[in-house]
């Protein structure tokens, strides 16, 4: 197979879709990989060292577009993009189609194979693929929220951590997963008083467990919500549905009635954010306010670390890369149920349940379309 790799041209994202130790096995499986000058090197990755890994480098995006059979990047296309679709394409990247529904019809339209990291399950039925970009933004929704507390950042002038005799702040996390865990280390890390939100209640014994209650934990309900979101310095979104968008837990009403210079960091603005008030914002110009309320809404967070996200990254998805090269993806998807969960599109369909129903087309089984 004829694997590309293109340079990412989302505003400030810094990560590449493959490092040379996947390009590495691709090539000693017999495939090719094509790579664009200067993908890597927003990820401290030079070219020479894909040439080394028997890349072949590849001046314009649109010939590595045009010559792969299956392109890996790390997020969804945009529109200047999608000229590239073609039908069969294989596209294996974050998609977040519920988030950006056009994209969704224009990769059916085209008839493009395209395999969502977000959706691709584990025996266990964990995301594997998601987990360590979920880490990576729940740790940097602390340390973003704690930046734009500061008072010149818009925030209310507030020490996330305090000193002795001052009162620390209170982070109150919505989601007890992957992004909420990680972002009450910090939080709890940094002295702050911690608040976590979750509706499954095994999770929250897990989590009080964990945290030896330096984290409070609280069942997930409307009045909890707004209670805790009203309490909050900052409030941190890390909700996830897999597939479809994130259900909205905070009302703009009740936004508007939180403490003046209070922060919120939706890490969930990549499936639509479960605060109705946020909306996808990018490292050029993350933040906005809603009443006195500062939003950091950053769709692509862990592009601001890229040499750690990629890595860390590629850890997960390159394995997946080296099966659909190998088999094919029909082949792949028979072999392996999680990875058929990562099949969005196919023949002109949409071939995930929850991806079908949130972005308005029929669904169809990977195996029918």
């Amino acid at each position: 197979m004829i694997v590309g790799v293109p340079k990412e041209i989302k505003a400030q994202e810094n990560r590449v879709g493959m490092v040379p130790g996947g390009v590495q096995q691709l090539v000693q499986g017999g495939h090719r990989v094509l790579v664009q000058r200067g993908a890597g090197l927003g990820s401290g990755i030079a070219d020479e060292a894909f040439e080394r890994a028997g890349a072949t480098l590849v001046d314009e995006a649109a010939e590595v577009w045009a010559r792969a059979e299956m392109i890996v990047k790390v997020k969804e296309p945009i529109p200047s993009e999608y000229g590239y679709f073609r039908d069969g394409l294989i596209i294996y990247t974050y998609l977040h189609l519920a988030a950006v529904p056009e994209l969704g019809h224009e990769l059916a339209r085209k008839k493009v194979i395209g395999i969502a990291y977000e959706t691709i399950e584990d025996r266990n039925g964990h995301l594997p693929l998601l987990k360590p970009m979920s880490e990576i933004a729940g740790k940097m929704a602390v340390q973003v929220g704690a930046h734009c507390l500061e008072k010149h950042q818009g925030g209310m002038g507030l020490l996330l951590g305090g000193v002795p005799g001052t009162k620390p702040g209170h982070v109150v996390i919505l989601g007890g997963g992957t992004v909420g865990t990680n972002a009450a280390k910090i939080a709890v890390g940094m002295g702050a008083r911690v608040t976590i939100v979750d509706k499954n209640l095994d999770r929250l014994t897990y989590l009080d467990d964990v945290f030896l209650g330096r984290a409070m934990t609280l069942h997930s309900n409307p009045e909890t919500i707004e209670h805790a979101a009203l309490q909050a310095d900052l409030l941190v979104g890390g909700v996830l549905i897999t597939g479809a968008r994130a259900p909205k837990l905070v009302s703009e009403e009740q936004v508007r009635r939180m403490k003046p210079g209070a922060v919120i960091v939706d890490v969930s603005v990549d499936q639509g954010g479960c605060i109705e008030t946020c909306r996808p914002t990018t490292h050029e110009n993350p933040t906005y306010f809603v009443g006195d309320v500062l939003h950091y809404c950053v769709a692509n967070m862990p592009g601001a670390v890229a040499r750690t996200s990629t890595f860390a990254l590629t850890n997960a998805t390159t394995a997946y890369a080296v099966k659909l090269a190998e088999l094919g993806v029909a082949r792949a998807i028979a072999a392996d149920p999680g990875l058929r969960l990562g099949v969005n599109t196919m023949g002109g369909h949409c071939t995930h349940a929850a991806v079908a129903e949130a972005i308005g087309l029929p669904y169809v089984p990977p195996e029918e379309a």
